[in-house]
């Protein structure tokens, strides 16, 4: 899973990245200009799996993993010229967006469109990824077309007559201004649309990047869309705390009473937002969270541990963090009755501890 970290230039989008993946990487401000994606994998915070790992004190602890990539470099006129190109073609392959939008004034970085306006910000780039889809659905409508007019045969005319429907759906939405993750789409035509790599399809989290002041993202923008969140943060002060040890993190949490750091938000949102969670496997060797769609079976499960457990799939021992947590552990759990016996068509739920029995 990876989500590409977009904005306008001097928006703080390489400060989150380097917050995220406590990285170095240059800023803006010091940027050579040349784009470039520079990614980093970052895990997902999860009490239970730290709590699974007291329990079972195992060699290894691995979380959830999330890359962010980092589009470096760009236009300082982007603003101004909008989406080159070049550009789109770097971050259509992405699964989703984080939007950094600048809300800070910094008389030392100023601003390529002059005056602080996130929401004006927003609404640009929102703007661009737009037109682009436009033009990149117009250009396949012409091919569809094409293809159709030189006498496609009786099966391949059905599909490609299926498809033009559907692309002329998505131009109509396009001209009211909507963008395309507001759609209703069935499972057939989310499969068409799988590889167009259109950008107002992929789920956008919306980051405020409020400089060194506090504020609630719901009073600095709107953006009410389906597939997307919005939040805001410190980048700066992220960016510092994420060079600091989890002791002296800890310290500055407790002085300011601060619950949660907003990176967390930011890494736990961009998971959700992709529709996707956890289950855990357990043990004394590895105590791990695996990554699986919200409607994942137990056999996606078994295949996302070993392509050997899906082939050899009888059966998933199941019982839920909590209750073996509660237990404190398998064996008290399966005394209890909390673990259950499940078939390769259950669904996985977030926080299950999933054990495959198989067969090979």
């Amino acid at each position: 899973m990876e989500l590409g970290i977009i904005g306008l230039p001097t928006s703080g989008k390489t400060t989150l990245f380097n917050a995220l993946t406590r990285s170095k990487r240059p800023t803006a401000a010091a940027s050579t200009g040349k784009l470039e994606l520079v990614s980093g994998v970052v895990d997902v915070p999860d009490p239970r799996v730290d709590r699974l790992s007291e329990i079972y004190k195992p060699r290894k602890t691995i979380y959830a993993k999330v890359t962010y990539t980092d589009i470096a470099g760009l236009d300082p006129d982007l603003g101004k010229t909008g989406l080159s190109g070049q550009l789109r073609n770097k971050i259509a392959p992405m699964d989703a967006f984080v939007h950094v939008v600048r809300a800070f004034e910094d008389e030392r970085v100023p601003h390529a469109m002059g005056e602080i306006d996130p929401q004006r910000d927003l609404d640009h780039l929102e703007g661009e990824f737009l037109l682009a889809d436009m033009i990149h659905v117009e250009t396949r409508i012409e091919r569809i077309q094409e293809r159709l007019s030189k006498g496609a045969k009786s099966e391949e005319r059905q599909a490609l007559q299926e498809q033009l429907v559907l692309f002329e759906r998505l131009q109509a939405t396009l001209g009211e201004g909507m963008p395309l993750r507001d759609m209703e789409l069935s499972a057939e035509e989310q499969v068409i649309l799988s590889g167009a790599a259109l950008l107002t399809a992929k789920p956008v989290l919306v980051v405020v990047n409020t400089g060194e002041e506090t504020a609630d993202a719901a009073s600095v923008v709107r953006f009410e869309h389906e597939a997307a969140q919005v939040l805001a943060l410190q980048g700066q002060l992220e960016m510092e705390l994420s060079r600091l040890s989890e002791e002296e993190v800890a310290v500055f949490m407790d002085e300011y009473g601060i619950g949660e750091l907003a990176l967390d938000r930011v890494i736990r949102a961009s998971y959700e937002l992709l529709g996707l969670h956890s289950f855990f496997t357990i043990g004394d060797d590895e105590v791990r969270a695996w990554t699986l769609p919200e409607n994942g079976t137990a056999l996606d499960a078994a295949a996302t541990i070993h392509t050997d457990l899906a082939r050899g799939f009888i059966r998933a021992e199941v019982v839920t963090c909590e209750d073996l947590v509660a237990a404190g552990s398998m064996a008290a759990a399966r005394k209890a009755a909390q673990v259950r016996l499940e078939g390769k068509d259950y669904r996985v739920r977030d926080g299950d501890i999933v054990q495959i029995r198989f067969s090979v």
